[in-house]
Formats: structure tokens, sequence, C-alpha cells
């Protein structure tokens, strides 16, 4: 019975897989997209800040979807929207249509980031849950390294292929979209449709040791109060604090730079004397870093907590991001000096903040608002990492990409004490005690 719970949760993060590889996949084919349409280093911005804001939308709208037709048909639609962005960015004959497929790809990415750690979320047992959502994290980072490392390769027959990196998509996206078919409905989402009979056998199915009937008490009193029909509700209390506290991590998450690393890290070691293949192979190490340090913190997450992982990599985060920071205002950067702090960076960043973030957005929230909550969580990821692509290429031309990442140094320090002062620590806690820990909510026993 517990291979079934991790086939579900297998299918459910091919989502993340996904999500890596739409995300991903620009950074080693930016340099030759601009140079076939022709468009300025502003523009490259605009470009590869286009798909963010397709995440945007995505997170902020598939709440309402999500409540009302469940979050495994929801993920479908957000399958074949991979599906359509992989090939329409491949075949692309025009800046248009290219903006269009990355545009149509960002939501699709932006709808995952809500609901699959959700889904997984509602699905998993507790002594489980941080160790199987963060196999989202997992998926995600795999996507990333399938994306840069497929990048190498095809690049490595011939520059002019840039095309083949994205239609390379279309495989994982069309096996996510049948997959999805062999998988349960999530119980708690059952149960708010009130399909009771439905939602106890999936939680026998998935967690034949738990007592249902207990889950299920728990489940329908968390549910038993007006579900929130508007947005509106989200921002007053109880459920303020836990908004501002999930748009602050997000914020946070982005603030450490990851993802400037994760769309620029080519262009970077360019800039600092690389040749481009030598650019793209180091990328592909860092992709390599990252999906290691993802399976040590799956290992730790569910023994020492969301916390702890999230001390100790703000702490090594910050030590890297000041190193790089210091080698790029100083010139002194010989060899692959930028390399071994940036792999140093990654490290730490996947062992915290890139396993746990997603799992504290889907824990956090109350059951009846759980999926607007997460969605404003991922919103508020999604805008900042926006907003953090959109003017890197421009801010770090005209002050340097030094102090670009000396600010990142200094944001990530700041986030320790939000971590210590605002988070509760979510480990080993079933999704309604943590309902009641937070809002005051009584379940049953």
């Amino acid at each position: 019975m517990r291979n079934h719970l991790y086939f579900v949760t297998f299918v459910a993060a091919l989502g993340g897989l996904m999500f890596g590889f739409e995300t991903a996949v620009i950074n080693g084919t930016i340099f030759y997209v601009q140079q076939f349409f022709g468009f300025s280093e502003a523009m490259k911005g605009v470009v590869v800040s286009m798909a963010l804001v397709g995440c945007i939308i995505g997170a902020l709208f598939i709440g309402k979807p999500g409540d009302i037709f469940g979050r495994r048909q929801m993920l479908k639609v957000m399958a074949v929207m991979f599906l359509l962005s992989m090939i329409g960015a491949g075949l692309a004959t025009n800046l248009t249509v290219f903006i269009t497929a990355r545009l149509i790809g960002g939501i699709a990415v932006g709808g995952a980031s809500v609901l699959t750690p959700m889904y997984i979320s509602e699905i998993a047992p507790p002594k489980l849950r941080g160790r199987l959502v963060a196999t989202n994290q997992l998926a995600i980072v795999t996507g990333i390294l399938m994306a840069f490392f497929s990048n190498y390769i095809i690049d490595s027959i011939g520059h002019s292929n840039w095309r083949l990196m994205f239609l390379a998509g279309t495989i994982p996206s069309g096996v996510y979209f049948l997959l999805l078919f062999f998988i349960d409905r999530s119980p708690r989402w059952l149960v708010k449709m009130n399909r009771i009979d439905e939602a106890l056998a999936v939680i026998h199915k998935v967690n034949p040791h738990q007592d249902a009937e207990i889950m299920m008490n728990q489940i329908r009193d968390s549910l038993d109060q007006n579900v929130m029909k508007k947005y509106s509700f989200m921002f007053k209390p109880p459920y303020l604090k836990l908004v501002l506290i999930g748009i602050a991590v997000g914020m946070f998450n982005q603030m450490a730079g990851i993802n400037v690393i994760m769309y620029y890290s080519t262009d970077i070691f360019r800039v600092a004397g690389f040749s481009a293949e030598s650019a793209m192979f180091q990328s592909v190490l860092i992709g390599i870093t990252n999906l290691a340090f993802t399976i040590v913190a799956m290992i730790f997450i569910d023994r020492f907590g969301r916390k702890f992982l999230l001390y100790v990599g703000a702490t090594g985060m910050s030590v890297f991001l000041g190193l790089f920071a210091w080698s790029y205002i100083t010139g002194n950067y010989a060899g692959y000096q930028l390399l071994a702090y940036l792999v140093g960076y990654i490290a730490f960043f996947a062992f915290s903040q890139g396993a746990v973030i997603w799992v504290i957005l889907s824990e956090m929230f109350p059951n009846n608002v759980r999926s607007r909550g997460a969605a404003i969580g991922s919103f508020s990821h999604w805008f900042f990492n926006f907003v953090i692509a959109l003017l890197f290429p421009l801010v770090s031309a005209k002050i340097g990409v030094g102090w670009v990442f000396a600010f990142f140094f200094a944001a990530t320090l700041l986030s320790i004490l939000f971590y210590h002062f605002a988070l509760v620590e979510t480990k080993g806690k079933s999704l309604e005690e943590l309902e009641m820990e937070t809002i005051g909510r009584k379940v049953s026993s």
C-alpha cells in the first residue's frame, strides 16, 4: 500500500520536474535566441522575465479552479500547457510567438508551483509529509539539471540547435500528462465536495496504518467553516498573519538570488571570461550540486525540522554570497574561484530554502483556504522572481555583478531573523494540528 503513496507522489512531482525544466531551459538558450531574433540587453530581461509574468498569473489565479475542479484535474491542464509551451518556443518563427509560448509555460509553472506541493501535502501522512512534499523540490532540481544537461549536449552537437533544447521538453510533459490519469484525488478536496466514501477509500489506500475515521473527523472540523468566496477574507484575522508570513517566505527566497544563477549563470561565467562551452558545462555542475544537496535535505527535513535547515542554509549561503560579491567587486576571480563559490552557495540553498519553501507554503494555511493561501505565497515568490530577473541585466551592467550579489548577501542575513521570529515548526504535525496551533481552531481527536 505504501508503494501506492510513493507512486502518487512521484507522478504529482513530475509537475515539479516540468517546473524546473521550463524555468531553466532559458539559461543555455537565451544567448542564441538573442542572436537569432536580434534584441537588446534590455529586451533580454523582458524575454527571460516574460515566463515569470505567466508564473505570477498562474500562481495567483489557480486557487479558485483548484478548489472547484480539484487539484488533479487542474494539474492535467498544467501538463497540456507545458507541452504547448515547449512546442511553441521550439518552433517559434518570430519573437512574439516565442514570448507567447514562454508566457503559457510560465502560467503552467505558476499553477504547478501551488498545486503540486499542496496535493502531496494533502495526501501524505504527517510523519512523511515533509519528505514527500520535498520530493517536489527534488523533481524541480532534476528538471533544472535535465535542462542544463540537455542544453549542453545539444549545444555540443551544433550551436544552431537551440530549438531542440526547447523541443526536448515535450517528452517529459507528455509522460506527465498521461500518468496523471492514474493517481487519486486529494482526500481533503473530496471531503470539501462531500464525497466522503471516495475520501475514505483514498485515505485507506495511501495510508492503511492511519485511523481513517479520526482523520475524517479532523478534516470535517477544519472545513466546518464558511469556505471563503473572495480573496479579501484572506486579509482579515485570523488569516492575515499567515498571508504576510507567506508573502515574506516567497520574498526572502528570491532575494537570496537563486534564480539569477538559474537564469543567468551561463552569462555570468561568460562575463568572467570563460568560453561558451565551459560556461554551459559549469551550469551543469551547478545543477548536479543542486540535485545532490536536495536529496540530503530530504533525508533531514523530517528528522531535524524545517527551521533547522533554514538556519544552517542561510548561514552558509551568506558566507558564499559574500565571497562571490567580494571577488567580483575586487576583480579577483582567477581560475575556478567563482564556480567554487557558486557551488557552495547552491549546496546550502538546496539543503535549506530549496527544499523547505514549498513544504512550508503547502502546510501553513488551514484546509478551507489552503489553495488560496498557498497561491498568495507562490505569487510572492514569482513576483519577486520576476522583478529580480527583469532588473538583473540592467542593474548589473550599471553597478556591477558584485554589488548585486552584495545585496543578496545582506537580504539572506536578514532572513535568519525572519525565520526565528515568524515561522512555526511544522515537523511531524498533521495539517489539522497545525491549523489549531496557528489560528486556534479546534479539531477532533
